[in-house]
């Protein structure tokens, strides 16, 4: 799908569909809704008067022109209340609207939402605009011997009638085609089954990526892992065939610069739990459980491409956790590559083991900040449902900064505390820690466990066992992986000022 800024207005450009605007209550269309109006002899007026077209938010009805405009379509969509609108609406709004024009077979639309009111500015709603369609009409057919969703949308214009405004809706459309392409790029490695996305393919399409915008890649081995001391990493790999990985994606946006900020994402390509085996049910979900390993990589893919000037440093630990002969096993003791020691109490808290070495890494090497996501604990998605993150942090400016972040892309994140007199529950009595506090307050020892890996260095972990995955298709989202944390890490990134 390709976008483009131009000059034009609905009744004369020549395009498959044009796309406007109502808001809920309006009693008669203004703007480009209004135009368009006209030139279909009042229909879209009737149909407000008759109810039938309410502007409520997300409604999309499709109008036939029957040749009194170039467009074969005219699309009404709804826009819900009257100051309410913002980027986020929009881009869900875009996603229901792409996936209608795909069923009515449209090739190419043209969008002209601003003249109806929208109060956004261009360089907001240009690349929500791109995210919207792009993402809303993502479909994951790789493995369909027979795809019958073929059809695609090639353009989408954005009509503007300033010249003087184009430039700025150009590159706003370009940053949310790369950050929306990046999306899709984890949705397809989450979505991907896990026997096809193995450790030594994650590293591949990271390499793909450092080979795309040369960027530097190291990938080690188990022998080189050993050398490194990552005890608890190796420990979680013990009972699977399959070679683990520890991908490491350099970019060097500002060489003149030492400071480098660490994105770690949890890359466990299937977990079955080990020895403490999860119930069958939605065990299949677990293939994504490397949600915040791919996420990393593709936001790294996005970052280079808008040749930000930072520094970034993606750490990704990636293994299988399976209950083979050599498999962890509860009561086992591990010891990180700091040489904490850790007693496995659950072989599948295993998540937070293969992080411990991650952050410790990139500790020594003297990365800061550091943001770790990881489909970390089901505690997480139990407190907080399926929209929302839980974010951690020992640092307010940062997590500040992701916060910010998360909430101009679109993406939500909900801040849990850290206390004190939680870290009890994670204390063991054969080792410096246990890696599960146990049933309560589950997210947040977790989140604590971690903290133990980082030292004085500022940091933020993001759970995102939540918002991973969507049940259902609605706005921007899709049935299936959703690539959550890919817009937040971008703008985080594009937003950070060293001093």
């Amino acid at each position: 799908m390709k976008f483009k800024a131009r000059l034009g207005n609905v009744r004369t450009i020549a395009t498959d569909a044009v796309i406007v605007g109502i808001y809920e209550g309006d009693e008669s269309p203004g703007g480009a809704t209004g135009e368009l109006n006209s030139a279909l002899g009042g229909v879209i007026g009737e149909l407000i008067k008759s109810g039938e077209v309410k502007g409520k938010l997300n409604e999309v009805h499709v109008l036939h022109t029957l040749g009194k405009i170039p467009a074969r379509l005219a699309v009404v969509v709804g826009m819900g209340k009257r100051g309410e609108w913002d980027t986020d609406k929009l881009r869900d709004l875009a996603g229901e609207a792409v996936r209608v024009l795909r069923k009515h077979k449209a090739k190419t639309a043209a969008l002209a939402l601003w003249q109806d009111g929208a109060g956004l500015e261009n360089a907001e709603w240009a690349g929500a605009v791109a995210e919207g369609c792009l993402l809303g009409a993502y479909l994951y057919r790789r493995h369909m011997t027979k795809d019958e969703n073929g059809h695609e949308i090639e353009e989408v214009v954005l009509l503007e009638n300033n010249a003087d405004a184009l430039g700025a809706v150009g590159r706003s459309l370009e940053k949310g085609r790369i950050t929306a392409g990046a999306v899709m790029m984890a949705r397809d490695m989450v979505n991907e089954p896990a026997n096809h996305m193995t450790p030594s393919h994650m590293a591949e399409i990271a390499g793909e990526v450092a080979s795309r915008h040369g960027l530097n890649i190291t990938v080690m081995d188990r022998a080189h892992m050993e050398k490194e001391k990552m005890g608890a990493l190796l420990g979680v790999a013990r009972g699977t065939a399959e070679p683990p990985k520890f991908i490491v994606l350099d970019y060097r946006g500002d060489p003149s610069k030492k400071e480098v900020v660490g994105l770690v994402g949890k890359g466990l390509t299937f977990d079955s739990g080990g020895i403490s085996l999860k119930p069958q049910e939605f065990m299949s979900d677990m293939k994504g459980d490397m949600s915040g390993g791919a996420v990393v990589i593709a936001a790294m893919d996005a970052i280079a491409q808008m040749k930000m000037a930072v520094n970034v440093t993606a750490l990704i630990p990636a293994t299988e956790n399976l209950p083979g002969g050599r498999a962890l096993k509860p009561g086992d003791v591990l010891k990180a590559s700091n040489g904490k020691t850790i007693e496995v109490v659950n072989t599948d808290a295993e998540g937070r083991l293969i992080l411990a070495d991650a952050l410790c890494y990139a500790v020594r090497n003297g990365i800061s900040p550091i943001v770790d996501l990881a489909t970390l604990t089901g505690a997480c998605h139990v407190a907080l449902g399926d929209l929302y993150a839980g974010l951690f942090s020992n640092d307010s400016v940062l997590a500040g900064r992701l916060i910010k972040a998360a909430g101009e892309g679109g993406e939500k994140l909900w801040q849990l505390p850290l206390p004190e007199e939680y870290k009890e529950l994670n204390k063991s009595e054969i080792a410096d820690i246990k890696n599960s506090g146990g049933r309560y307050a589950g997210a947040i020892t977790a989140a604590l466990f971690l903290q133990e890996f980082v030292g004085d260095a500022p940091w933020a972990h993001i759970d995102i066992a939540g918002p991973f995955m969507a049940d259902k298709t609605r706005g921007a989202l899709v049935k299936g992986a959703t690539g959550f944390g890919v817009r937040t890490l971008v703008r985080f990134v594009a937003g950070l000022n060293y001093k």
